[in-house]
Formats: C-alpha cells, sequence, structure tokens
C-alpha cells in the first residue's frame, strides 16, 4: 500500500465508521478465540498458560496469513488492502460512541447513558450517576484514542494490513481474555503481556502527538508544566501504556481521571490523575472535538514522516 491509500482509509473510517450489516474481521477472530478457549479448557495436559501461549500464536498465525493471502491477489488485492486498513481503524466509532452517551446525558436519560456507556467500558455502570459517567467516558476515550487509532495506525504504516491485523489480533485477545481474575488470568497472560508490548511504542506516540496538537492548537507557553505533570500521572497507572493518552487529557483539560472502580463486583482503586475538577458535559464534548481533530492532525503528521523515511 502506498502513503495514499493509509489515509483513504483513514477518511473511511471517519466517514462510514463501522458498518454492523458488514462482517467485521474482529468477529471472525472473536469466534476463532472462542473456539481456541473451548480447546484449551477441554484439554487437561497442557497448563492454561502454556495453551494461552499458544492460542496466541496459532491466532496471529492464521489472521496473518489470511490478510496476507487476500491482499497479495492481483488487482483485488489492492480493495482487499484498503478494507483491512479501513476496519482496523475506529477512531470514527470511538467519537460516534461518546457522542451518543452525551446525547443520552443532554436528555436526562441517565439508564440509557449507563447502558452505552457499558458497551464502551468492562467496568459495571449500572449504578453510575452523571459525574461517574462523564468521568468514565473521559477516561475510555482517553485511553482508546490510542488503542483505536494511534496503535493499530502505527502498525498499518510501519507493516501494511499484516501487521496491523496481527496487532488487532492480540488486542483481541487482550480484550476477550486479558482480564486478571481466577478466569482469565492463565490463560489470557500471554495476549496481556504481548498487548502491553506492542502497544508501548504507540501509546508514548500518543502522548506526544496529543500534546503537540494541544500547543499548536491553543500556542499555550506554560504546556511544559502539564507536559511535566502527565508524565509523572502516567507512571503511576498499573498498566505500561494506558495511563499515557490518559494522563495527557487530564492534565491539558485539568479534569480528574481515575479513583474507584467497579469491575465484576470487586471495587478497585486506580490512581488519581488529572486535574482536581470534575467533568462537566461541556468538558467531554470538547474533549470528543479535540480526540478527533488531533487524531486528523497525527495522521497527516504520521504520514509525512512515513514518506520521509
Amino acid at each position: 500500500m502506498n502513503i495514499f491509500l493509509y489515509f483513504v482509509a483513514f477518511l473511511l473510517d471517519l466517514i462510514f465508521r463501522d458498518i454492523e450489516l458488514w462482517p467485521h474481521p474482529v468477529r471472525f477472530i472473536g469466534e476463532l478465540l472462542n473456539k481456541l478457549e473451548l480447546i484449551s479448557r477441554n484439554q487437561h495436559k497442557i497448563p492454561l498458560r502454556i495453551a494461552g501461549i499458544i492460542s496466541l500464536i496459532f491466532s496471529c498465525v492464521v489472521v496473518g496469513s489470511v490478510v496476507f493471502c487476500l491482499t497479495s491477489l492481483p488487482v483485488l488485492g489492492v480493495l482487499f488492502s484498503l478494507y483491512f486498513a479501513y476496519a482496523g481503524l475506529s477512531l470514527g466509532g470511538l467519537i460516534e460512541k461518546g457522542r451518543e452517551v452525551i446525547d443520552l446525558c443532554k436528555h436526562n436519560n441517565i439508564e440509557g447513558a449507563r447502558e452505552k456507556l457499558s458497551y464502551l467500558v468492562s467496568r459495571e455502570t449500572s449504578n453510575m450517576d452523571e459525574k461517574e459517567i462523564l468521568k468514565t467516558l473521559s477516561e475510555t476515550l482517553s485511553e482508546n484514542i490510542n488503542d483505536g487509532f494511534f496503535a493499530p495506525f502505527f502498525y498499518l504504516i510501519i507493516g501494511g494490513p499484516v501487521l496491523l491485523w496481527i496487532y488487532k489480533t492480540v488486542s483481541t485477545m487482550d480484550s476477550m481474555w486479558g482480564y486478571k481474575n481466577d478466569r482469565w488470568r492463565e490463560l489470557g497472560w500471554a495476549g496481556a503481556k504481548m498487548d502491553d508490548i506492542l502497544g508501548y511504542i504507540p501509546a508514548r506516540i500518543s502522548f506526544c502527538c496529543i500534546f503537540l496538537f494541544y500547543i499548536i492548537k491553543t500556542w499555550d507557553t506554560h504546556f511544559y508544566e502539564k507536559f511535566k505533570l502527565a508524565i509523572k500521572d502516567a507512571k503511576k497507572m498499573e498498566s505500561p501504556n494506558a495511563g499515557w493518552p490518559m494522563a495527557a487529557c487530564g492534565r491539558i483539560f485539568d479534569r480528574d481521571m481515575g479513583g474507584k472502580s467497579i469491575y465484576f463486583g470487586k471495587i478497585k482503586i486506580k490512581p488519581k490523575i488529572g486535574g482536581q475538577k470534575n467533568w462537566t458535559l461541556y468538558d467531554v464534548e470538547k474533549l470528543l472535538d479535540f480526540l478527533l481533530w488531533c487524531g486528523v492532525f497525527s495522521c497527516i503528521l504520521l504520514l509525512i514522516i512515513r514518506s520521509l523515511l
């Protein structure tokens, strides 16, 4: 693929987002992982951690091989390449889902906002009030700007659709199996670790791009203090990667992130990062617009850098 097709794929994501009627590749990966889980749990000779490693390697080889074969076809390979590049990005879908939650809050439909938010996060949302919904939404938007855009786009421009979908396979396995509870701790270990490894560079790229866009947008001459505080915040988080875009957005908007969350009925206290003020509807709307245009800016910037290498 050339640079032009990367940009076209990015535009297609913003315009069409995820078309629900189309057979999205992530669904096939999910079905594959469900079958691998069943096989792993029904055998008793191989420890679950080893079964998880084998499942990770097998799924990456299968997905990578299928994408390679389809994108290598004469003539049709270009169309498959464009489709796999477009389908691997989800900035447009992330922004759309965020706006849906905001619109429900604006109409005082808190129950609807809780339900819609539950599709975006793994924590429990059933008892959240509006303040908790907005904070949770700001956190997941900030975190998923890396998982949904920066990381897949990074692997797309350095390795094409094949490397992009190997990354997406790892990311999907982490989303499905990467929980630190009794059911998934062993089987999901490999996927979680590999996701941390593959997300390491993109998370820091996202951090730098977010701040660079903020500087260009606002001409804030005192940005360096926020930059230093955001680095300190990012290092507080348990995840080696998720805290970087979250910390950047928390400090730029001077709003709070972290604190108490409930996962599978258990309370988890995360480090407090960002500012001291609560998120408002206006703040989260500004965050959505900021992340959208930051994505456009970053896409152009990264493609320019890629073309010069």
